[in-house]
C-alpha cells in the first residue's frame, strides 16, 4: 500500500509545453506504477492537451473550474465542470483542457502508456469554445 499525502508529490509531468497548447502546470502525482500514472494539471484559461489517446483508457476528475473535452469525431467540444468525471475508452483519440474564460484543475487517471500527436489547432479551438459556456 502507498499513500501520496496531498501536499506531496512526485515531480513534474514531463515538459509543460511539449503536450500543452497554452500555459499548464502538470504536476506528477504518482508515477507509473503497474502501468497507472496520476497527474493532477492546472490549466491556465485556454490551455489544453495535444491530441492523445491511452492505451488501456483514462479516467478525468475536475476538481476546480470550467474545461472543455472533445473526442475525434465529435463536432464541438463538450463542457466539464468541477465535480464532474470522465471516461475515455481506450484508444479512444481525444484533448481536454480549460475553457477560454476559466481556469480548470484535474487529476488524470492513465491507465497504460500515452500516445501523443498534433496540438489542437487554434482555429478549432476557438470557433468552438467561445460557444461553450454553460
Amino acid at each position: 500500500m502507498r499513500i501520496i499525502n496531498g501536499p506531496v508529490q512526485d515531480g513534474t509531468a514531463g515538459k509543460a509545453g511539449s503536450q500543452f497548447s497554452g500555459t499548464a502546470f502538470p504536476y506528477l502525482t504518482m508515477a507509473s506504477t503497474d502501468g497507472v500514472t496520476i497527474n493532477t494539471v492546472n490549466f491556465t484559461p485556454g490551455a489544453r492537451t495535444y491530441w492523445h489517446h491511452h492505451e488501456n483508457g483514462q479516467i478525468l476528475q475536475v476538481l476546480a473550474g470550467r474545461g472543455l473535452i472533445q473526442a475525434e469525431g465529435e463536432v464541438n467540444p463538450r463542457v466539464l465542470n468541477a465535480g464532474d468525471t470522465v471516461w475515455c475508452p481506450p484508444g479512444e483519440r481525444h484533448w481536454h483542457g480549460a475553457a477560454a474564460d476559466s481556469f480548470m484543475t484535474h487529476t488524470a487517471i492513465s491507465l497504460g502508456p500515452t500516445h501523443w500527436a498534433e496540438p489542437v489547432e487554434e482555429s478549432d479551438y476557438t470557433k468552438t469554445a467561445d460557444l461553450r459556456k454553460e
